[in-house]
C-alpha cells in the first residue's frame, strides 16, 4: 500500500502546528505534534475537551520510551513484548512533551504503534504524535472513517486518504497504568 503522499502532506501540516485526521492501529485519531503546546490546545478545542483530561501519545518504537519517560521500570519492556492487542500505558514522569499534554500528576499515556502507516509517519516526523479519538468529547468514538462527524472533518488541516474505505469496526486500545512494577487495568 502506497501512503507516501499522505505521509508527506501530514509532515507539512504537523511541522506548522496543524491537526491531522489519521488511521491508527485502533480507531481514527486526531493528531498533532505532541511537543507543540499550541497544536495540543487546538486538539482540546476541536474536541471540546477539558484540558484536565489527558490525551494519548503515539511512539514508533519501545526505545523512544527512554526519551520521553523519566526512569521507566525496565519490566515494562518485557510486558510490552507480551501484549497481543494495542495497549496504551500510563507512565509516571513525562519528559519533553508540550506543557499542556501530561496529566496534572505528570503522567503521560503512551502507545507504541504497530500500524505501518503510523510507524512510518512518526519515524519520519521524529517526534511523538498526539492521538485522540476523532469525536467531540462525550460522544461515541467512531468505529470507522464513515462515522466521523462533519465538525471533526472540517476542524482538521489534513485528512489522510489511506484506509478511508475500510468498513470493519475498530475499537479503542486497552489502557493500563504502570505502578510499582505491576500493570493496573483501567480499560481492558
Amino acid at each position: 500500500m502506497d501512503f507516501s503522499n499522505d505521509v508527506e502532506q501530514c509532515l507539512k501540516i504537523l511541522e506548522k502546528g496543524g491537526l491531522i485526521l489519521y488511521p491508527t492501529d485502533t480507531i481514527w485519531g486526531i493528531g498533532c505534534d505532541a511537543t507543540n503546546e499550541k497544536a495540543v490546545k487546538k486538539v482540546f478545542d476541536l474536541k471540546k475537551r477539558d484540558e484536565s483530561k489527558a490525551l494519548v501519545v503515539l511512539l514508533a518504537d519501545k526505545r523512544d520510551i527512554l526519551k520521553y519517560v523519566a526512569n521507566p521500570d525496565p519490566a515494562i519492556f518485557d510486558f510490552l513484548d507480551s501484549l497481543d492487542k494495542p495497549t496504551t500505558i500510563i507512565y509516571e514522569g513525562a519528559l519533553g512533551f508540550a506543557s499542556n499534554l501530561p496529566a496534572s500528576d505528570g503522567s503521560i499515556a503512551i502507545r507504541i504503534v504497530n500500524d505501518e502507516f503510523c510507524r512510518h509517519l512518526i519515524k519520519r516526523f521524529r517526534k511523538p504524535l498526539v492521538s485522540t479519538s476523532a469525536n467531540i468529547s462525550g460522544q461515541p468514538s467512531p468505529q470507522s472513517f464513515l462515522e466521523i462527524g462533519k465538525e471533526i472533518l472540517n476542524g482538521v488541516d489534513y485528512i489522510v486518504r489511506h484506509r478511508q474505505d475500510e468498513t470493519a469496526a475498530h475499537s479503542a486500545s486497552s489502557i493500563i497504568k504502570w505502578k510499582n512494577g505491576q500493570p493496573q487495568f483501567i480499560r481492558p
